[in-house]
């Protein structure tokens, strides 16, 4: 099929900061591209063909949107599953299959999956409501602390909590969830993995993320990861058997610890273009999201091997602000060699919300790390009032 300057049309459900992203690749190829997505004021309104709004969870929205186009993928994982089942036995090829998909959107079945798949993670019980979980802490089949997380719906730190006291579930929603065990960790890593129709299958180099002690999201990711060479080896072949495991189309993020005695434990994954490879925009020989496209529409995969040391600083909204955005001191960063923001398009701010990043490349990572420092302290997301 002839993908470039003609009449295909690549679907994307979801327009988000993932999506606008993306959509710079299709650009790049003169891919024709169509994107759902619930808000008028999505970022990825602007950089698409055509734009459609509605609702990702809603059967008919989905289904009617997949038979506009030749191939679907996604750039969130809560979408309609049966409407892209149906589309799938129609004919539509849907990238990663709804089969993965499945596998993935709740996070109790995926826990479950790597149990039955021999795959290293740490132990976990299931509960199909908030009431199951508290009963089990005061018949002491769960003991304190332990990791909170809602099976489904969680995004960027939301639906995550560790729990150290009963007052800690206090208000967490009434929802069917996991009780993780705390596991001692002295580096949060993860891996992309990128693979094609054929099986042809790469992983990016591991990076090392840093995340916000309150929003349980991530400030800093650094790749290299400043491992031991075993270590990133070992996270690496996880991450293949994972890939392998679940036979994905497209990109799949695997996020790990590693544990105190370098044993190496996967916490959840994506599959998707993430967070953690936002740096390969700038550092990489092929982008994370040029080798989502090249992957699902079965084109040979790009090289993922590092041109220079990348890091990537997450904006988010200051606290105490809301409102219009403003990036204040952007220009004090942009005078900085080797930095590179990306804005998200989202013209209002709230606390801990995901604006944009920038990205930091040196071919010294101790000097990537300094400069990530100083563009931490500069730049503020902040609002107009």
């Amino acid at each position: 099929m002839n993908y470039f300057s003609s009449d295909f049309k690549l679907g994307i459900l979801g327009g988000g900061q993932l999506g606008k992203m993306l959509l710079a690749d299709t650009r790049k190829f003169d891919i024709q591209t169509y994107v759902l997505d619930p808000s008028a004021e999505a970022p990825s309104r602007m950089g698409c063909n055509k734009f459609f709004q509605g609702d990702l969870m809603d059967f008919d929205t989905v289904y009617e949107f997949g038979k506009k186009v030749d191939v679907l993928t996604f750039e969130i994982e809560l979408v309609n599953l049966e409407a892209l089942e149906k589309l799938e036995s129609e004919g539509l090829k849907v990238y990663p299959s709804p089969k993965t998909l499945r596998k993935i959107q709740n996070k109790g079945r995926q826990k479950d999956f790597y149990t039955a798949n021999s795959l290293p993670t740490s132990p976990f019980k299931r509960f199909n409501a908030l009431g199951a979980l508290k009963a089990a802490v005061e018949n002491t089949t769960v003991s304190f602390p332990f990791v909170w997380k809602s099976a489904e719906f969680g995004y960027d730190g939301n639906g995550v909590k560790v729990a150290r006291s009963i007052t800690d579930l206090a208000n967490l929603p009434d929802v069917e969830c996991i009780a993780e065990d705390m596991v001692p960790f002295k580096n949060e890593l993860a891996v992309i993995v990128v693979r094609n129709p054929k099986g042809d299958i790469k992983t990016y180099p591991v990076v090392e993320m840093e995340f916000h002690p309150e929003a349980n999201q991530v400030e800093y990711v650094i790749c290299p990861a400043r491992i031991d060479e075993k270590v990133a080896a070992k996270a690496r072949a996880i991450a293949l058997q994972v890939s392998e495991a679940f036979g994905h189309v497209g990109l799949l993020a695997v996020e790990m610890f590693q544990t105190e005695d370098d044993t190496i434990l996967i916490n959840e994954v994506a599959p998707r273009p993430h967070n953690s490879g936002h740096y390969s925009i700038e550092a990489s020989y092929t982008s994370q999201f040029e080798n989502h496209l090249r992957a699902i529409l079965d084109l040979p995969l790009g090289n993922t091997d590092s041109k220079v040391a990348g890091i990537m600083v997450n904006l988010v909204g200051e606290e105490g602000h809301s409102g219009q955005v403003v990036y204040q001191n952007i220009e004090k960063i942009l005078a900085i060699d080797g930095v590179t923001p990306h804005i998200y398009g989202k013209r209002e701010t709230r606390p801990f919300r995901k604006m944009g990043h920038v990205t930091i490349v040196n071919e010294n990572i101790a000097e990537a790390r300094k400069t990530a420092e100083e563009v931490k302290k500069l730049i503020r997301v902040i609002s107009n009032s």
